[in-house]
């Protein structure tokens, strides 16, 4: 007997073939339409402040609570929670609807907020950002929503709407984190996560109040155990499991044990061992679960997962080490490092708009695919010449180019993906693309740790020791001298012997120096995965057909019934 899915899959594509390529409106937008993705989108915005003050404020957090070496696992919990909370809460949405889930993990990140604002020691925070990463779990559905209330020729500028609420939130988050934390009031990151638990109740409320949709049949006409069957467990047991140690072995690479040490090869090499074991167990064990086969139909969906994977590892690289980059190179002030990466916000949000409508009015997604991408390589190809003697002007146009890539490439990316895909698939569609793009940044933000560490543990010693022994420092003191020009302990420094201000001098320049060495190779290894994408986007094929004027679920409905609850209905009665 077939599965539910595979009946599904099957009179989906019969579906399709019966349908002209330019249907007609089957729906209205009204108010109504209008208020729920503004209601829906509020989500998004508590998501953005929390995510950005993760990365953002880490070194402020950890000024407080301690955990210095634990920063990078702030914002990796919430990318891992996020990509292997995505699909299965997709999935799930089919049966149980979206509303509860959405309101639900919303209501997780109030929890997590709370607990992040009061914790005392660094094993709280990292409850509190698991808890936060919950209402990740949700990010699909919000996409998902505002692009099946539309009519598919909207639907680059649903995307573009999108970005932009994102970008707004994330421009205004660091801007009140840089505001709350200068002239070292580090400890006022807890004023910021009670702005955030407050925004996350008000996008759950929101939610509750205005999002009212019709049940779908499948949330009305399945039983519990039926929903509960339909969940692909042994993949997201194998994705969850292999994800973190995967993650654990990486970030404990150089930091603190070598590659040798079975604290970090044996988590590795498991987690890539469980991976693999997931990659055979959905090509060919189960073809309609967490990665349905269906979803494959079009070359453009792997396409964009591939582009979407390599942007994820784009935008974490310059969400975490861009702010700490400028803050050793330019600015201590929390404010003004706030405002350096806020440019980059601030261009996506004309851009995003541009995008949408370049989509819209050519009913095209390859050329603004490929230019996001191209952008991105030049983001990483002209920050990677950065030195200790780069004009800080020059610190304001950077971010201009990655903002600019970042908006273009989430607006085309998610809207090909989306066209490429049956329009009863769209929330898992939707749920595997997050998944895919912050799976890039987990991994990428592993990866940049480990590159990070080693070059630091590499380098840092034997710069200051060429830096500072020639002019006098003996080496009975280069240790402790090492220690306190890192920490820029002024008093530690006072009380070394036969240190002066020339050698202090000379050490801070090499530590600089350092650190530029080690963001370059983050941003060059971020940039390689950038130009394997820009590779990748020439094979995209035009969707022109799906930009037609039907609406996958409208919210107002004049008559027509969409094809999926077509599907959907002609199938609960043949069961």
């Amino acid at each position: 007997m077939k599965t539910l899915e595979s009946m599904i899959e099957k009179s989906s594509q019969d579906e399709l073939e019966e349908l002209p390529i330019g249907q007609e409106a089957n729906g209205e937008i009204h108010i109504k339409t209008y208020l729920l993705i503004v209601a829906i989108n509020l989500v998004y915005v508590a998501q953005l402040i929390s995510v950005v003050g993760s990365g953002s404020l880490a070194r402020n957090i950890t000024a407080v609570v301690g955990g210095e070496d634990k920063t990078v696992w702030f914002t990796s919990i919430i990318t891992i929670v996020t990509t292997v909370l995505s699909p299965p809460i997709s999935q799930a949405a089919d049966y149980w609807g979206r509303k509860w889930l959405l309101i639900f993990c919303t209501s997780m990140g109030v929890v997590g907020s709370l607990i992040i604002s009061r914790a005392q020691n660094v094993g709280t925070l990292l409850v509190g950002f698991t808890f936060s990463g919950i209402a990740f779990g949700a990010q699909p559905l919000i996409p998902t929503v505002s692009s099946e209330v539309v009519p598919r020729k909207l639907r680059s500028y649903a995307q573009a709407f999108v970005n932009f609420v994102g970008a707004a939130a994330a421009l205004v988050a660091l801007l009140i984190g840089g505001g709350l934390t200068r002239y070292g009031h580090n400890a006022n990151f807890r004023i910021y996560f009670y702005i955030c638990a407050g925004v996350f109740a008000l996008g759950a409320l929101a939610t509750g109040l205005l999002y009212h949709p019709p049940p779908r049949d499948l949330q009305k006409n399945l039983t519990f155990k039926e929903k509960m069957r339909q969940l692909d467990w042994p993949a997201y047991f194998l994705l969850t499991s292999g994800l973190v140690l995967f993650c654990i072995g990486l970030s404990w690479s150089q930091n603190p044990y070598p590659w040798s040490d079975a604290r970090v090869s044996a988590p590795f090499a498991v987690g890539v061992v469980l991976l693999i074991c997931l990659v055979l167990y959905v090509c060919f064990i189960k073809k309609d679960g967490m990665i349905h086969h269906s979803l494959f139909r079009h070359r453009n969906f792997p396409i964009a997962l591939g582009c979407l994977f390599a942007e994820g590892l784009s935008f974490f690289s310059f969400n975490n080490y861009l702010p700490f980059e400028t803050s050793i190179l330019f600015t201590t002030d929390p404010l003004m490092i706030g405002l350096h990466f806020g440019i980059a916000f601030i261009a996506s949000i004309p851009i995003s708009a541009v995008g949408g409508a370049w989509s819209y009015h050519t009913k095209t997604l390859r050329p603004p695919a490929m230019f996001a991408l191209l952008l991105f390589v030049a983001f990483f190809a002209t920050i990677a010449t950065v030195n200790v003697h780069t004009d800080p002007a020059n610190f304001w146009g950077y971010p201009v180019i990655a903002g600019s890539g970042l908006a273009l490439c989430i607006v085309c990316l998610m809207t090909l993906a989306q066209f490429a895909t049956p329009p009863e698939l769209i929330s898992t569609t939707t749920g595997l693309v997050i998944a895919v793009r912050n799976l890039g940044g987990t991994v990428g933000l592993a990866i940049y740790n480990a590159v990070f560490n080693s070059c630091m543990s590499n380098n840092l010693g034997p710069k200051i020791a060429a830096a500072t022994l020639p002019l006098g420092l003996p080496e009975s003191s280069l240790g402790p001298f090492i220690g306190a020009i890192t920490a820029d302990n002024q008093t530690a420094l006072a009380h070394i012997p036969h240190v002066n201000e020339a050698i202090i001098a000379a050490g801070a320049l090499a530590v600089k120096e350092t650190y530029v060495v080690c963001f370059r190779y983050v941003w060059v290894t971020a940039g390689s995965f950038a130009a394997a994408a820009l590779i990748a986007s020439l094979f995209i094929r035009d969707p022109k057909s799906e930009f037609n004027l039907h609406i996958d679920a409208p919210v107002e409905v004049v008559g027509a019934v969409s094809p999926v609850e077509k599907v959907t209905t002609r199938h609960s009665t043949e069961a």
